[in-house]
C-alpha cells in the first residue's frame, strides 16, 4: 500500500512537471509604415490597387475593369486640349453669399482650398490638334460640381465667346444639381444657360455636351442635355432624380443599369459612349468635321 501511494505521488509529480506551460514568445514587433498620400489608389468598383503612375498611364482608368475615376477640372483640360494652348475665361468669377446662408463662405473657402479653384467650374479657349475651341469643366470635387450663380456666369460667358468667335463648345459636365445655399438664383442659371445655347445654336456654332459622373438635377435638366453631339463616358450617371425617388413615384423596379451612359444610349438620350482613352480623339474628329465642313464659318 506505501508502494502504491508512493508510485501514485511520483506519477501526479511526473504530469505536472509536463503540463507546466512554457514561456509565451512575444511575436516580432510590426513596424507600420504609412503609404504617402496618393500613391495607391483602390477602385472602386473591383478594389484594384493602382499606383498613382499606372493611374495616370491609364489615364485615371481601372486597367482591370475600365472603371473611370473622377478627375478635376484642370486634369481634364490637360488630358484633352493640346499642352500649352488653354487661357481662361472669367478666371475672377466667385460666388458670394447673396442670401445670407449660414456657413456658406466657410464652405466656399473649404473647396476653394482643397481644389484650388475659385469656383465649380473652368472655362477658356484652347486647341484639340491644333483646331482652335472653347472649352468649359465642371469640377466634381468643388462642394459636388453644384451649380451656383458663378459656376452659371463662367458657362454662359463660355458659350457666348463661342458665339462671337464662331469656335465649337465643349463642355464636361459633372454636378449633383444647383446649389442649394442659391436657391432661386441657382435655379436661373439653367435658363440663363439654355438662353445662351439658343444664340450658338442661332450663330450655326457647334457645342458638343460631355456627360461625366455624376451629371444630375439642374444641369441635366439643361444645358447637359442640349448638346448638338452629346457624349458620355462608361458608367456615368445621368438623370435628373435619383434612383430611389423616380422607384417611389412610378412605385416599380427600375433595371440595374438605370441611369447609366450606357441606359441612356440605349433609349436615345446619348449619341455615343466613349471610354476616357479614345475621348480626345474622338472630340477632335467631331470638331474637324464640323470645320471640314465650313459650318463655324457659315453665316
Amino acid at each position: 500500500m506505501l508502494k502504491d501511494l508512493f508510485y501514485r505521488r511520483r506519477q501526479y509529480a511526473t504530469l505536472g512537471t509536463a503540463a507546466e506551460p512554457k514561456p509565451v514568445q512575444k511575436p516580432p514587433e510590426v513596424v507600420e509604415r504609412d503609404v504617402p498620400k496618393g500613391l495607391v489608389q483602390k477602385c472602386e468598383a473591383c478594389g484594384n490597387l493602382l499606383m498613382a503612375k499606372e493611374l495616370q498611364k491609364h489615364v485615371y482608368t481601372c486597367p482591370e475593369c475600365n472603371f473611370h475615376f473622377r478627375v478635376d477640372a484642370r486634369t481634364r483640360v490637360e488630358l484633352t486640349l493640346d499642352a500649352g494652348t488653354f487661357v481662361e475665361i472669367g478666371a475672377g468669377i466667385t460666388s458670394t453669399n447673396p442670401l445670407g446662408f449660414p456657413e456658406y463662405e466657410t464652405k466656399l473657402a473649404k473647396a476653394q482650398s482643397a481644389t484650388g479653384m475659385a469656383e465649380g467650374a473652368l472655362a477658356g479657349k484652347g486647341e484639340i490638334d491644333g483646331m482652335p475651341v472653347v472649352m468649359a469643366v465642371m469640377d466634381p470635387g468643388f462642394m459636388m460640381g453644384s451649380m451656383g450663380s458663378a459656376v452659371g456666369e463662367k458657362l454662359t460667358r463660355a458659350m457666348e465667346r463661342a458665339c462671337v468667335e464662331r469656335k465649337p463648345l465643349i463642355l464636361f459636365t459633372a454636378s449633383g444639381g444647383a446649389r442649394m445655399q442659391e436657391a432661386i438664383l441657382s435655379l436661373m442659371q439653367m435658363a440663363k444657360t439654355s438662353v445662351a445655347l439658343r444664340r450658338m445654336h442661332e450663330c450655326g456654332v457647334l457645342f458638343v455636351s460631355v456627360i461625366t459622373h455624376p451629371t444630375t438635377g439642374g444641369v441635366s435638366a439643361s444645358f447637359a442635355s442640349l448638346g448638338d453631339i452629346i457624349i458620355a463616358e462608361p458608367g456615368a450617371m445621368f438623370g435628373f432624380a435619383g434612383r430611389r425617388v423616380v422607384e417611389q413615384t412610378m412605385r416599380q423596379k427600375l433595371p440595374d443599369d438605370f441611369q447609366t451612359a450606357e441606359f441612356n444610349l440605349k433609349h436615345g438620350m446619348v449619341d455615343k459612349v466613349v471610354h476616357r482613352k479614345q475621348m480626345r480623339d474622338a472630340l477632335a474628329a467631331i470638331v474637324r468635321i464640323h470645320t471640314a465642313r465650313g459650318w463655324a464659318d457659315a453665316d
